[in-house]
């Protein structure tokens, strides 16, 4: 019984093992953890201050930061206004270099 138990763990191990691999973080600007920390503060800034908008439809953009200060927007938001609202926020937000949105116009949630 222990050798089934032993060996249907290697074999689940061995067929997982490329999945684990493939799923690894291979985004290279953030193999440093200070750089990650700085990506996380912009992004926080971001996120806060949309929150504080207090407006629902802002409530559905991510926000992504690279290495370099660049944001990305993506997610639907219910108006135009709405987007150039949030590109306005992420572009007045210390350390932020550029803006870069895929936000889509959406008016059903």
């Amino acid at each position: 019984m222990k050798i089934k138990l032993a060996t249907s763990c290697f074999i689940i191990s061995t067929l997982l093992a490329p999945i684990a691999a493939y799923a690894e973080d291979r985004d290279a600007d953030r193999m440093h953890p200070m750089t990650y920390v700085k990506d996380s503060a912009i992004t926080a800034k971001i996120k806060a201050k949309l929150a504080g908008e207090k407006m629902a439809s802002l409530a559905h953009v991510s926000v992504d930061t690279d290495s370099k200060g660049e944001v990305f927007l993506s997610g639907n938001v219910r108006t135009q206004a709405d987007a150039d609202k949030a590109i306005v926020i992420a572009q007045n937000t210390e350390g932020v270099t550029s803006v870069t949105s895929k936000l889509t116009i959406k008016k059903d949630d």
